[in-house]
């Protein structure tokens, strides 16, 4: 008699194998880390220890960033409240800070506790990341370039290690158009063009050399006397484009790829490549959003930022943290029970999957904020109107600038400051401030406004069709799921305003 074949929605067995497991997880304090540890907490509470790589002066103060930054972060309040007055214990029990850094060799951890803690360790996440898009040239490539690499290195050391998962982003394909695949990079090729496994058009682009650039940004900063963050951001800028990615971050992200393939040796490895991630759809609750900067949407909302320079069709791609969440951890469990030494990439985003355009985006967003306005510091209702698309910078600028002008009383027909040159002169430089920090937005931005390139989920598909109906349930990550009107009218837009502005929905007009 032929042996029964296992049912087809046997599932990945995700819980089987997150449950019991000790983990290693940098970027703990992020946005994405702290989303991870919550949902590995809520989701499996049979979970190993989770050993937390924490920036620090010593373990006193690693301890204190772990119950002032993690354990009472507002994302745990679903934990929180199953768990009522044991939570406190119930995370001490589970959360290991570790102090170090990923800028150091070894982590910065001292080899007694690297010894205790390798003798443990099954699985290492590195979330760990310079976010910032024109963060400085040497600080990007020591976190985002270096830091896999290090983590990595110091996984070696783990006996046990079944699997390394990288958070890498999509946009490491940088400028090029078409659809891109979920391939890794190579480091051993002569360009660019040739690193790329996709059926994309391929670029000629000069050499990419790692440790040429790590010693061109280590050089540079050593012959700066002053103003380093501005010329170390500048030269980040200028390499990146140079080598065919619009910024810092994509250039620094996508060699971290590259040391991550060339240095893993035979262990299992899993690099996830989300896209812009946003708030959470639904879980631990809808809305939840981490950041230290205003969104684009929250300023428009302020009117503060009335037009843009991009073409409104262009294709947005965004995606919900807890998507990104639950494919980490379905990719994570398939990978590490199956123990291949191979690497897998998976793309987490919607431009292929579930489109939608900037137009689209803002037009919700209007409906929004018409019906629900933003307060201003007087607690008055702001008026909007609808986003202005524009197609050239000098365009932008020229607007910019009036807006600016009539707003702060300088336009000439308002101007009452003229007979006090000292206050006319403030003004004027202040006005000058302004209009920078938005020539400064728009230029970040603007090559996203245009892009075209698609993130292809072959993989991520495949991943959701081999997990069992509950697991999808648990574990959902389907993109096509997503209702963009809602989900922007109705989570993501309240829970900015919730959570990065602090305000109430208003009154509806």
């Amino acid at each position: 008699m032929d042996q029964e074949s296992p049912p087809p929605c046997a599932g990945i067995g995700i819980v089987e194998f997150l449950q019991g497991k000790s983990y290693f997880i940098t970027g703990a304090t992020g946005f994405l880390g702290k989303a991870l540890v919550e949902k590995m907490l809520r989701g499996v509470p049979e979970v190993g220890r989770l050993f937390l790589l924490i920036k620090g002066r010593d373990k006193e103060a690693a301890m204190k960033r772990l119950k002032s930054e993690i354990i009472n972060a507002e994302v745990f309040k679903s934990l929180k409240a199953i768990h009522g007055n044991s939570y406190e214990a119930f995370m001490i029990s589970k959360l290991v800070p570790v102090c170090g850094d990923v800028c150091s060799e070894n982590l910065g951890i001292d080899p007694h506790t690297t010894n205790e803690i390798a003798k443990e360790i099954d699985v290492i996440i590195n979330s760990a990341a310079q976010t910032t898009w024109d963060a400085r040239y040497d600080v990007a490539i020591s976190i985002n370039t270096k830091g896999p690499a290090r983590v990595l290195e110091f996984g070696k050391k783990c006996k046990k290690l079944r699997l390394f998962l990288h958070v890498s982003t999509a946009y490491v394909n940088g400028t090029r158009q078409g659809v891109f695949f979920e391939k890794p990079f190579c480091l051993d090729r002569r360009s660019r063009g040739d690193t790329i496994s996709s059926k994309a058009q391929e670029i000629s682009v000069p050499f990419l050399d790692i440790d040429a650039e790590t010693k061109l940004a280590s050089v540079a900063v050593e012959s700066i006397s002053k103003n380093a963050d501005q010329i170390m951001s500048e030269l980040g800028t200028e390499r990146a484009r140079i080598h065919g990615w619009f910024s810092t971050y994509e250039m620094t992200k996508a060699m971290g790829e590259m040391l991550v393939d060339s240095v893993r040796s035979s262990i299992p490895t899993v690099i996830i490549r989300p896209s812009f991630i946003e708030s959470t759809y639904r879980e631990p609750f809808p809305g939840w959003i981490q950041g230290y900067k205003v969104p684009i949407l929250a300023a428009y909302g302020q009117s503060q930022q009335p037009c843009f320079v991009g073409d409104p069709n262009t294709i947005v791609d965004s995606v919900p943290m807890d998507m990104v969440v639950n494919a980490t951890l379905a990719a994570l469990a398939k990978h590490g029970i199956d123990g291949k030494p191979e690497l897998h990439v998976y793309h987490v985003a919607t431009s292929v999957a579930n489109p939608h355009s900037f137009k689209d985006v803002f037009n919700y967003a209007y409906d929004y904020f018409a019906s629900s306005p933003l307060l201003d510091s007087k607690g008055k209702k702001i008026a909007i109107r609808p986003m202005e698309f524009l197609v050239s910078m000098d365009s932008f600028t020229d607007l910019i600038k009036n807006e600016v002008a009539q707003r702060s009383g300088l336009a000439p027909a308002d101007n009452v400051y003229i007979s006090d040159p000292k206050r006319y002169l403030q003004m004027q430089l202040a006005c000058l401030r302004t209009v920078n920090r938005f020539v400064r937005i728009a230029n970040l931005y603007k090559a996203y406004m245009f892009y075209k390139g698609r993130f292809d989920v072959t993989n991520t598909k495949k991943l959701i069709e081999d997990m069992s109906t509950e697991e999808r349930k648990k574990f959902n990550f389907d993109v096509e799921s997503i209702n963009w009107e809602h989900y922007i009218k109705s989570v993501h837009i309240p829970g900015v305003r919730k959570h990065l502005l602090r305000q109430t929905p208003a009154a509806k007009l």
